[in-house]
């Protein structure tokens, strides 16, 4: 552990929002800048395919195997809670961690399936405890202008309807996750500019000064 981590743990930014809403490029260019504060970073993208449960998963997103609603979605948060450690361990050596999507994903895309036995709190139960982000950063963007972005439709998620559901998911999660930190972006500007206000949230973070408290967790969701 380096001498910043006896002292302050790095913080642990997550990027949410539909598909193709630009989270992996945002992701990359924000990891970029921490970097060129020569400040330690670690991006973490989920689901992580190379693992035995990511392997699944791909197969499943690829549309080459079948599982049921709630065994996907208790996979996806398996692939979840295996890293943690690891994110631990990096948060603890006081490096900041980017993480493309996250539990708030895992929940509202299956709560968008309408399956009547997968309630928004069955679906996101299992991903009680996991490491609560300093910040969130939902890139917004409307179905209609996320399908008219290249590869749309590539993976079995990416409809316009079910995208639609997702939006409405998100928002509504997030509004009965009152403690969560959150900052709204509008992902239909400009590359840039999307860029220019997530460096501004991160340098927002960055100088409120060092964090010494353990890292909390994901609790509970507030009623409606």
């Amino acid at each position: 552990m380096g001498e910043k981590g006896k002292n302050a743990r790095g913080h642990l930014i997550v990027v949410e929002g539909l598909d193709r809403s630009g989270k992996t490029t945002q992701c990359h260019m924000l990891c970029e800048d921490i970097g060129g504060l020569d400040k330690e970073f670690k991006y973490i993208k989920f689901p992580d395919r190379t693992t035995a449960t990511g392997q699944m998963i791909n197969a499943y997103l690829q549309g080459n195997a079948e599982q049921s609603d709630q065994a996907i979605h208790l996979l996806f948060s398996a692939n979840r809670w295996e890293a943690v450690q690891g994110i631990l361990n990096d948060l603890r050596a006081g490096h900041t961690v980017v993480v493309d999507r996250y539990a708030f994903s895992g929940t509202v895309y299956s709560a968008a399936k309408d399956n009547p036995s997968m309630s928004l709190e069955w679906c996101w139960n299992p991903d009680i405890g996991l490491p609560k982000p300093d910040l969130v950063l939902f890139l917004d963007i409307s179905s209609e202008d996320a399908a008219k972005r290249g590869g749309y439709g590539e993976e079995r998620y990416e409809k316009q309807e079910m995208q639609a559901k997702v939006r409405a998911l998100f928002k509504h999660l997030f509004s009965r996750l009152n403690d969560l930190n959150v900052k709204t972006i509008n992902a239909g500007l400009p590359l840039q500019e999307v860029a220019d206000q997530i460096w501004q949230a991160y340098k927002n973070l960055d100088e409120a000064g060092p964090l010494t408290e353990d890292l909390q967790v994901l609790s509970t969701l507030q009623a409606p």
